[in-house]
């Protein structure tokens, strides 16, 4: 088996396995509870933060554990929404988000809130003007994710977070979620105020995650209960599941150098055979790109057949974001690109992790030609 879709999810660290069953079989308290077998638990809850808070350079109390990218996405906007209404209820989007951000920002919609949507250019990228002119009195929330999990294209955040500076009534949101492990990630220099993270995808566990909130930041929180997190996130802290994310996160902290200078290497060794498929098409970005990524199309090809037929000989990727791929519709990415229609429904995603090598890389397109040299010689 070949594994390319690394985006959609990665395939957990052993050790990271095993912490969680540790955890769960010998410190299963309830880090709430007053007994010793819970302030274990709570003790280990507190290494975990303060772990992933080092990782990222911050500060521990500035990371909240979730259930992954979408509560935090969620959290992190309509927390914003809800306790910053009466100030003003203007947000700004990309174009390109992901459906956890987009889908959240439409539900406010429905509630009184008007949106902003960025456009993107042909790269998939937003320009930094735009969100300046797109900025009103009412503005509460801009968020724009750090890597595009479709074709991979990095957005200006530098540039965008200095430009939000100057307006301190303003919160900056960033989705990094694709971004962990593949790109430099500095929340403090970039003047990020909200920032959400996915375990999962840095070879973590699926159902846990976190959101940074910058000190001074304050949300509503969207669970009411117990008062968990600082009384932003109620229910029952997982802890087995956030020291396991934390082993992950280190794990790949260290990994990073070297599994990122191959992913670089990889890829750019999938552009150069991909292009002598006939009608294939790279949409992915030669520039701003993260580099486990690649998204491209071929012209006359169904995708979802295609993606059998791979999986047949032993290779797995994607067509659009896993969040999406089952709902059959367009990439709404290559749309605000301006794909057309038809490559737009016809794209696939190789996504990369450390792991995946040049041999398996050029095995992958072999079988690729092959597959859509017999899907046309069919469809004649």
């Amino acid at each position: 088996m070949i594994y390319f879709d690394n985006s959609a999810t990665t395939k957990p660290y052993k050790e990271v396995i095993d912490s969680f069953v540790k955890v769960s079989s010998e410190f299963f308290g309830n880090p709430s509870s007053l007994h010793n077998l819970g302030m274990q638990a709570e003790k280990l809850l507190t290494q975990a933060r303060i772990l992933v808070a080092n990782l990222l350079t911050v500060k521990p109390s500035e990371i909240y554990f979730t259930s992954g990218g979408t509560e935090s996405n969620n959290l992190a906007i309509k927390g914003t929404a809800i306790l910053h209404k009466n100030k003003g209820k203007h947000m700004i989007l990309s174009s390109v988000e992901h459906p956890s951000v987009r889908e959240a920002m439409e539900q406010l919609k429905k509630l009184g809130f008007n949106l902003t949507y960025l456009p993107a250019d042909q790269n998939g990228r937003v320009n930094v003007e735009d969100v300046k002119a797109s900025i009103q009195k009412d503005t509460i929330l801009v968020s724009v994710m750090y890597v595009n999990n479709e074709v991979g294209t990095i957005q200006p955040i530098k540039e965008i977070g200095k430009l939000l500076k100057q307006h301190p009534g303003i919160l900056f949101h960033v989705d990094a979620v694709q971004a962990i492990g593949k790109i430099p990630l500095n929340l403090v220099e970039n003047h990020v105020d909200l920032c959400s993270l996915s375990a999962h995808k840095f070879h973590g566990l699926k159902g846990t995650g976190a959101l940074f909130i910058r000190e001074g930041v304050r949300l509503d929180p969207l669970f009411s209960g117990g008062n968990q997190e600082w009384q932003v996130r109620s229910g029952t802290e997982n802890v087995a599941g956030a020291v396991a994310m934390a082993k992950a996160l280190r794990m790949t902290m260290i990994n990073s150098e070297l599994g990122i200078e191959r992913m670089n290497s990889v890829k750019a060794l999938l552009r150069t055979e991909l292009a002598r498929i006939e009608g294939l098409v790279i949409n992915t970005p030669m520039e701003n790109s993260a580099p486990h990524i690649l998204n491209f199309s071929i012209k006359g090809i169904k995708a979802e057949v295609l993606i059998h037929a791979l999986e047949q000989k032993g290779f797995f990727i994607s067509t659009t974001s896993a969040c999406s791929s089952k709902k059959q519709l367009p990439s709404q990415t290559l749309l605000a690109m301006g794909v057309s229609d038809d490559l737009a429904d016809r794209a696939f995603r190789i996504s990369l992790s450390y792991d995946n090598t040049a041999e398996e890389a050029r095995s992958f397109v072999d079988v690729l030609e092959e597959a859509t040299d017999q899907l046309r010689r069919v469809m004649k």
